[in-house]
């Protein structure tokens, strides 16, 4: 199929879906962990704009706590 529609592109279909599904898995683990995790106080879901709700303060920890995490894992975080 998508050589049908970009046929010099030399894409292929299976890989890009499976990344693409590797990241909505990842997307969606961390916005459960925020609702449903054991450090989710302060998060709560708007049903209504259907997107998660945090008061600054603990979004701030919540960053840092995340970026301290990264750079243990994975090294500096190279910001552009």
């Amino acid at each position: 199929m998508l050589e049908k529609v970009l046929p010099h592109a030399m894409l292929k279909a299976k890989p890009n879906l499976e990344s693409r599904i590797r990241t909505l898995k990842r997307d969606w683990a961390i916005v459960y962990n925020m609702l449903s995790g054991k450090d989710n106080s302060g998060f709560s879901w708007d049903e209504h704009r259907q997107l998660v709700i945090v008061e600054d303060v603990v979004w701030n920890s919540y960053i840092s706590m995340l970026s301290c995490y990264w750079q243990k894992t994975y090294g500096p975080l190279a910001l552009k």
